[in-house]
């Protein structure tokens, strides 16, 4: 097998030295390789052991945390190119996709067999399935089928040093040895590379309702989200914008959502009960809202669901967009979305919230002015009281955008010593030189 060739010009280096988390490194990458083929990437990673090379595995370049952020002394392993959808079994209900396969690629595959891929980040149209499990991807439907992790059966992954292993199978049910699937997934690149994956699909709604509710402020909001969640039934989308996200939906798309109230909660049921999912959802929010419509219109409610996708691109008209990630219990919504508007007064910064709601997953929003970086100031201060407020409530400072590099200085309080001593054990029999994405998502600063 040839050794990888190995880009150097500066456009390349300058393209894949960051992603979308506004986190800029001071230096460039050293080097680019392309993976067209799991050839490729067996040759770079055996290279890259021989040599003691660092290796930065990339999507599309949607992660949020920086996680895919390149250096000097570091090589960037594209995988972008591997982009073939391998098998799809409508029977099974499954896909077998290569790692850059992009995310709506696969329910648009599957849509023709009356199937779905379930996680939908925001950033469903450009992010890559591979980004999608390194960092367990989630998105609105999360709040009834789960995140990135329980839609994944098996993977294909290359090891540090070259070497293949084969992880799960097509069963939907599999408990022979560890699960090194869930272990692959979420790990940021820092055990292996996933080359394919196969995906569980599920069968599309026959039905869904859509409601949208606006209130006098995000605390009242969130309350009505949580109650929502308590009355027994579980939206497929139960999602909350407060009012800077709506005006900044408003501006840029020319709605009127802000005229209704402070904020706003979108929620969806699906299947065959979904009208009367709705009627028990209807009669919840109904103690809180101050205005709310429901419709079962596909457009109708498409047209929500769009406004929704499209709060971080909104935002980021004011300034460059850092989506920040924290979960709390969903009891304690209502809490951390008045400690989040606080933190935002007290700071100065430009600060929105968005959530998913269902799953108490709530992403903070910084559109940093000129001169302002996240990774210092006023921007990484506000962070900081927002992580410590998640912690405060019992929650985590990464519902599903990862650790990344950005996130780090927060990890020790969370995991403790004793949890971070296991998992730096399972990157040290993995990947014994430290090469695949050093100083990430395990490493705390």
């Amino acid at each position: 097998m040839d050794d990888p060739v190995l880009l150097t010009d500066l456009d390349s280096l300058e393209r894949v030295r960051t992603d979308s988390s506004g986190y800029v490194p001071e230096t460039l990458p050293d080097g680019l390789v392309i993976a067209t083929s799991i050839d490729d990437v067996v040759a770079t990673l055996r290279y890259a052991s021989r040599e003691g090379i660092p290796v930065v595995t990339r999507g599309s370049g949607s992660g949020l945390a920086a996680g895919a952020s390149a250096s000097a002394g570091e090589t960037v392993l594209d995988m972008g190119s591997m982009t073939t959808i391998l098998e799809l079994d409508p029977v099974e209900q499954i896909a077998v996709v290569q790692a850059g396969v992009l995310n709506s690629e696969v329910s648009a595959a599957a849509a023709p067999h009356g199937l779905f891929y379930a996680p939908d980040p925001a950033s469903m149209t450009y992010c890559s399935i591979g980004g999608n499990i390194a960092t367990n991807a989630g998105g609105m439907r999360c709040a009834k089928y789960g995140v990135t992790r329980e839609s994944v059966l098996g993977l294909t992954v290359v090891l540090a040093d070259g070497s293949i292993i084969r992880t799960g199978g097509t069963t939907i049910k599999r408990v022979s040895g560890y699960d090194l699937t869930a272990l692959m997934i979420g790990s940021e690149g820092t055990l292996g590379v996933v080359v394919e994956a196969t995906l569980r699909l599920r069968p599309a709604p026959v039905s869904v309702s859509t409601l949208s509710a606006y209130f006098d402020d995000v605390v009242q909001a969130a309350q009505c989200a949580s109650a929502i969640v308590s009355s027994g039934v579980q939206p497929m989308i139960l999602e909350l914008m407060d009012g800077k996200t709506l005006q900044a939906i408003d501006d840029d798309t020319g709605t009127t959502h802000r005229d209704h109230g402070g904020a706003m909660l979108l929620v969806q049921t699906d299947g065959y009960g979904a009208a009367l999912e709705m009627d028990v959802i209807t009669s919840v929010v109904e103690g809180f809202s101050s205005s709310m419509a429901v419709t079962t219109n596909p457009v109708e409610s498409e047209v929500l669901v769009e406004a929704r996708r499209h709060a971080i691109h909104a935002i980021g008209r004011h300034g460059v967009a850092y989506v920040g990630d924290v979960g709390v219990p969903r009891k304690h919504l209502g809490a951390m979305a008045a400690e989040i508007h606080r933190i935002g007064e007290e700071t100065g910064v430009d600060l929105y919230t968005v959530a998913h709601a269902g799953d108490g997953n709530l992403h903070p929003i910084l559109a940093l002015r000129p001169g302002e970086l996240i990774d210092r100031g006023a921007p990484k201060e506000a962070m900081n009281q927002i992580f410590w407020a998640a912690n405060a409530l019992g929650g985590t400072l990464s519902g599903e955008h990862g650790i990344g590099t950005l996130k780090k200085d927060w990890l020790l309080p969370e995991l403790g010593a004793e949890n971070l001593d296991v998992l730096a054990r399972i990157k040290a029999a993995l990947d014994p030189q430290g090469i695949l994405n050093p100083g990430k998502a395990i490493f705390p600063s």
